[in-house]
């Protein structure tokens, strides 16, 4: 759906990609993409994403996506974000927005007040906060998972670890893996964030071409989408990938390129479902008390595809893909069944 609103300076779109498990929840971004064409292609990856992260995650939930195009830091108003909040509202329950890239939980309250189909509220506003602290809760936990793969440990004391972008996520990994005695090398694009990794958790700060070539154990991608590509690969130094970004990969072919190089890459939309587990407690009511412990059990998610790829000679995605369809054919069939 492309929305534009000449009054508010909206223009945006909403992609849903799948309902077979659930309505679907995903972000809502706000970034300056240089192109609709830029904006479409990004919200269709998204959407496409954040169904198969829903069903890796078991949650019962589809996977959508909608981006606003515009400078968050300038463009963002409350008459905007009300706007986008009534073409959510016309979509009927279909989608239901989140916080992402450009947006947070105060954005999320705007939009409630147009539409019920918002998450990601803060608790004050009825609930449960914002999901980045988990997000980056389950990206640790797929560090720990490959760790034990490739090391037969899960511990990153003494690891170093280089973290692409640190905005709400990032900054949040900074926090726990410095609590868990790794070493941190960061960028962004935003030199403010990066200074601030710097200051709080003593990361190593340097340019956003430099972060692949660092010299790092794991290389965490917690931005945009698509940096791991043909031209960036090359040039990791990490043996690990497993990071908070979706859609990390620029193609599918970038896996095996990955597995060559004998980097073993746990499957983005495995590593990064900590924050959709969050959201999707607080849409269904189910009590933020067990959140946590759930966003902990991707660790053996993780490790069970990572074990199962090693054992098939394949490439961790292969299986994680594999698992998706799986249970997307399954509750297919189920639904068209009691239908």
């Amino acid at each position: 759906m492309f929305i534009a609103d000449a009054d508010t300076g909206l223009r945006a779109v909403i992609a849903v990609h799948n309902t077979t498990l659930g309505p679907a929840l995903g972000g809502c971004r706000m970034y300056p993409y240089a192109s609709d064409d830029d904006a479409i292609r990004d919200v269709l990856r998204l959407s496409h994403g954040m169904t198969y992260k829903a069903a890796m995650a078991g949650v019962h939930l589809g996977g959508g996506k909608s981006i606003i195009i515009g400078d968050p830091r300038s463009a963002k108003t409350e008459a905007l974000l009300r706007s986008m909040g009534r073409a959510i509202r016309e979509l009927g329950g279909r989608y239901i927005a989140g916080e992402d890239m450009g947006t947070d939980p105060a954005d999320m309250r705007v939009l409630r007040r147009e539409t019920v189909s918002v998450s990601c509220l803060d608790v004050q506003d009825g609930g449960y906060g914002d999901p980045s602290p988990m997000t980056a809760l389950g990206v640790v936990q797929a560090i720990r998972a490959a760790l034990v793969e490739q090391r037969g440990s899960p511990s990153t004391a003494g690891v170093t670890v280089a973290i692409q972008g640190v905005g709400n996520v990032g900054l949040n990994l900074c926090r726990l893996l410095t609590e868990a005695g790794a070493k941190l090398v960061v960028c962004d694009s935003y030199a403010p964030s990066a200074q601030r990794a710097a200051d709080v958790y003593n990361a190593l700060v340097v340019g956003p071409e430099e972060i692949y070539s660092s010299a790092a154990d794991i290389f965490a991608p917690c931005a945009v989408g698509g940096t791991l590509n043909p031209g960036t690969i090359p040039r990791l130094k990490a043996t690990i990938v497993a990071g908070a970004a979706n859609n990390q990969l620029a193609d599918e072919d970038c896996a095996r390129r990955l597995y060559e190089r004998g980097i073993l890459y746990v499957p983005d939309f495995v590593a990064n479902g900590g924050g959709l587990i969050a959201c999707a407690a607080e849409w269904y009511k189910t009590g933020s008390q067990k959140i946590e412990a759930d966003v902990r059990k991707l660790y053996e998610t993780c490790l069970s595809v990572l074990q199962t790829a090693a054992a098939e000679n394949t490439y961790p995605v292969v299986v994680a893909n594999r698992i998706v369809e799986q249970r997307l054919h399954r509750y297919g069939q189920r639904r068209a069944v009691t239908l």
